[in-house]
């Protein structure tokens, strides 16, 4: 253990800006829970993971990759940019990877901030954005969701300056499952000064209403200063296998390419994306309905037990229990239920739900449904 002069010698050493950086807190494990509370059974609905990954192709092609595991990737590499590419209506010169979406945005805050440049991010969304940009140098500009737990485009506008480097979105939200519309996004777009660029961060997209979605890539190919950010992890139930990719103009790729770590990407997850893409399309199809579906159904009980349910374009539901948060997650976890409490956002009474499966969302609203009829007084609901 270090002693306080030992601390303070390290804090000496390092960038000043660490001292004001909070580590990342990802939720309890399953293990973790089971240890801590004595149970056989726990259900993790609380990291926006998809239950149903890895499909079947994806499973043998990483197990198969495992032989290679000795080797730098290369031939794959090349390949996943090209599906992503062609998926898209893209040009693989468009396209960078990286380990999960986290490592995509670590290496567009190392590219583009500079000690005492400011960057706009909502006050609700995902932490990782002001984290890389405080440890940057970064002067963070917080603008607060509007009263439908919306990013407030006017608000970010107001708050544009000349120093305005980064703009961060994530679209849509975490972790209020929320999304903005083409006609914010082109005013934002008309707006911001010239040298600003926007990170919209669309690791939920493939949940989302497709009449909702806004096209970020033909921005891309209009060359405005747009970087979308996606990734395997969610929809494609690659969580564990971090690929991460994002699209740019060709000049803005290249100079990713040249901060990112040489092959940022590894082997065994790289077979996995490429099989999901290419031959497990229709079992992915299938559960993304599946998942898409009993988000209805989840928000539908939830609303039928009194909660506040915001319509979600996720794999997750986000609700007003008009309880304590904290409580409720405490509780659940010592019922085997894994969920996110909000207020860790400033919500204090919500609560962030991953979908799951059919039999791990009746167990937990079977459990919540419990927990606030016979452990809380429903007379203190504010």
């Amino acid at each position: 253990m270090l002693i306080n002069g030992g601390v303070k010698m390290i804090m000496e050493s390092i960038r000043k800006a660490i001292e004001f950086v909070h580590p990342y807190v990802p939720g309890k494990t399953i293990d973790e829970v089971k240890t801590a509370y004595g149970l056989e059974e726990v259900i993790k609905l609380g990291s926006n993971e998809n239950p149903y990954g890895p499909f079947e192709n994806a499973k043998e092609a990483m197990i198969k990759e495992i032989d290679q595991i000795f080797m730098y990737p290369d031939y794959e590499y090349e390949k996943l940019k090209e599906i992503l590419a062609h998926k898209n209506y893209l040009k693989p010169s468009n396209v960078t990877l990286s380990h999960g979406a986290g490592g995509v945005l670590e290496t567009l805050a190392k590219a583009f901030i500079e000690e005492g440049d400011e960057v706009i991010i909502p006050t609700q969304t995902y932490g990782l954005y002001r984290e890389i940009s405080i440890v940057m140098g970064a002067n963070v500009i917080e603008s607060p969701l509007n009263e439908n737990y919306t990013i407030d485009i006017e608000d970010i506008v107001a708050k544009c300056t000349d120093k305005t480097k980064l703009i961060w979105l994530c679209n849509p939200n975490n972790p209020t499952g929320t999304m903005f519309g083409e006609v914010e996004f082109e005013s934002l777009l008309e707006r911001m000064p010239g040298n600003t660029w926007i990170v919209m961060d669309e690791a939920y997209i493939e949940f989302s209403n497709l009449a909702k979605r806004i096209d970020t890539i033909k921005y891309i190919k209009q060359r405005k200063n747009v970087i979308v950010v996606r990734t395997m992890s969610k929809a494609y139930g690659l969580a564990g296998a971090r690929i991460g990719y994002s699209f740019a103009n060709e000049e803005m790729i290249r100079i990713i390419d040249t901060v990112a770590e040489p092959f940022n990407a590894n082997r065994i997850g790289l077979a996995g994306a490429i099989a999901t893409l290419t031959k497990d399309q229709e079992i992915y199809e299938s559960r993304l309905q599946a998942i898409t579906d009993e988000r209805k159904n989840m928000s539908r009980e939830l609303t039928d037990m009194g909660m506040i349910c915001i319509p979600s374009e996720t794999n997750f539901v986000f609700f007003e229990t008009g309880l304590n948060a904290s409580d409720i997650g405490e509780e659940l976890l010592k019922r085997g239920i894994i969920v996110r409490p909000c207020t860790g956002w400033g919500y204090q009474e919500a609560i962030r739900v991953t979908v799951g499966t059919k039999y791990e969302n009746k167990r937990f609203l079977e459990e919540f449904k419990t927990l606030i009829s016979k452990s809380f007084d429903r007379g203190s609901r504010s």
